[in-house]
């Protein structure tokens, strides 16, 4: 393995949009996960500020003549969902290394029927709690078994694309979560809470049936040491015109490249193990680090408790400027198609994690010099605005660094133990956050963005030193690299003249038969014409007079 000055990558297809169009549809089918994601976030938080929620688990404020939520209830409800997510994708390796990625989508949808169906029909806080409990298991399975996949199925030079947008899908997650919970917060009885939990339905149906016509992931099927299999579905995954020492040289990249990946491997109770051996070390930590950037930067109190915090604020209509505040999140992530192609996946998280910090600094100035000000809350409301553009439109490229840093064999492991610590940090962020915002602890309100901004500065300084750059490089290039050991600086610069090798073998191998097939064709022509038609295929060729 050498290292080069240029970053050419060993990518064998064609580098544009059009000629993968059908992976990115069935892509885009499998991003719907993440909607159930957006959707959680921003319907429970409405929740907790609506009457006709609050009037069956919430109580009556005799002092301040409405309707409240107490904290420790509000915590639970919102922190029990994110422990089930910790505890969900946690099953995501061992599951996965037995049945593969889209069983784990189908048995996340039975999770989110069953649970939904208890929440509809419970006026109970215990059975509640459990419904929420389930719900976070299949969100949990939703989201990190849709990640594995596109990581797995998508072109190399098209996964920021598919990133992008399977952020955009939790992004309209959220809108349609907070339009939802907007038009039926002045209902007074139990429909103002029962039509916006009805709408978990939908995308796990849409997503259950679709998934009967697309592919198993052809890297994992690999790893099972189903050739055959794993050729056919990469040809499901390709449109059916691709060229085929294009294909060829794909194909034989992931097959020598995933047969030495797992050859010291033996059996599935020794991968968490490996993970922790030799340069998976290295890539287990790197993966684990970058996928928790989503809890460190402050986002799951701002996202879970938008509507209740402007709410406290003092603002009016806080239904309706968090949807606005949404919709900046769409903007962000939309913003981001436009140069997720071109600019490094590396500057892209640094210039996230700083804007973060520094509007989470802003709001928390602002309401220390004037607490409680209609100038307070409107600037609260612009740098959550922000923070939200600049979080979500570089949300997407920090999953998927940490799925691309993983062994094909080992992925769906790394990946599961990063999200469930991920998520378990999002349930600190939301089960601690009542304690700072609420009138009835600390009462901080927006100086809590103080923590946040010291938080996202390290994310900013780890970045610069530790995270290595993979734009545009196959799964097989960045196991090669790491495997070499190369310095994180270095990686974009470094040339991967063994992954290489393996895809321009196949490629050599089909012109190889081409070329005797090309002779022989010569050879027949050449005997044709010095003695005459011959006979084709065993049939009499008819002769001119």
């Amino acid at each position: 393995m050498a290292g080069g000055a240029s970053n050419v990558s060993a990518n064998p297809l064609k580098l544009d949009v059009r000629s993968h169009l059908k992976c990115l549809g069935i892509c885009m089918i499998v991003t719907v996960s993440s909607f159930q994601y957006g959707l959680d976030y921003a319907l429970v938080g409405g929740l907790m500020a609506m009457p006709g929620f609050l009037k069956v688990f919430g109580y009556y404020d005799e002092k301040m003549h409405k309707w409240a939520i107490d904290p420790t209830v509000q915590q639970l409800i919102s922190s029990l969902m994110t422990i089930g997510t910790f505890v969900g994708s946690l099953l995501v390796g061992p599951f996965s290394q037995r049945f593969g990625r889209r069983q784990g989508l189908w048995v996340a949808s039975l999770l989110n029927f069953i649970s939904t169906a208890i929440m509809l029909g419970t006026t109970n806080l215990g059975a509640l709690y459990f419904a929420r409990f389930v719900l976070g298991i299949s969100v949990g399975w939703f989201l990190t078994f849709a990640q594995v996949y596109i990581n797995e199925v998508s072109p190399a030079h098209l996964r920021g694309i598919v990133f992008a947008i399977y952020q955009s899908q939790l992004s309209i997650g959220s809108i349609t979560g907070a339009a939802v919970d907007y038009g039926t917060h002045l209902m007074p009885g139990k429909e103002a809470y029962r039509i916006p939990l009805a709408v978990f339905f939908v995308a796990p149906t849409i997503q259950s049936i679709c998934l009967f016509f697309f592919p198993e992931s052809p890297r994992w099927l690999m790893t099972q040491g189903k050739t055959d299999e794993a050729e056919r579905s990469l040809r499901r995954l390709r449109n059916k015109d691709i060229d085929e020492a294009e294909f060829q040289a794909e194909f034989n990249e992931i097959r020598v490249s995933t047969a030495e990946q797992i050859e010291n491997h033996q059996n599935g109770k020794q991968l968490w193990f490996e993970l922790w051996k030799g340069t998976n070390l290295r890539r287990t930590l790197l993966s684990i680090a970058i996928i928790c950037f989503h809890c460190a930067n402050g986002s799951s109190w701002i996202n879970i408790y938008t509507t209740y915090f402007l709410t406290i604020a003092g603002v009016d209509n806080a239904f309706a400027y968090s949807a606005m505040v949404t919709c900046m999140g769409l903007i962000g992530v939309l913003s981001s198609l436009f140069f997720v192609r071109h600019v490094q996946r590396r500057l892209i998280v640094m210039v996230g994690v700083a804007a973060c910090g520094l509007c989470q600094l802003a709001f928390a100035i602002t309401w220390t010099v004037a607490p409680g000000s209609v100038a307070a809350a409107k600037c609260v409301i612009a740098f959550i605005s922000l923070f939200t553009f600049f979080y979500v439109a570089y949300a997407p490229y920090a999953w998927l660094l940490g799925g691309e840093y993983p062994n094909n064999h080992l992925r769906a492991h790394t990946y599961g133990l990063g999200t469930a610590l991920n998520f378990l940090g999002n349930w600190l962020g939301v089960f601690t956050a009542p304690y700072f915002i609420n009138p009835a602890s600390l009462g901080w309100n927006a100086k809590y963005g103080y923590i946040w901004f010291g938080s996202n500065m390290i994310l900013l300084v780890f970045t610069f030193f530790f995270i290595p750059e993979t734009k545009d490089r196959t799964l097989e290039e960045i196991h090669e690299m790491f495997e070499a050991r190369v310095p994180a600086r270095k990686f974009k610069g470094y040339v991967c003249e063994s992954t290489r090798a393996m895809a321009h073998a196949a490629a050599k191998s089909q012109d190889f038969e081409l070329s005797h097939a090309e002779q022989g064709a010569a050879a027949v022509a050449r005997k044709s014409k010095e003695e005459g038609p011959v006979e084709a295929a065993g049939a009499p060729v008819a002769k001119t007079e």
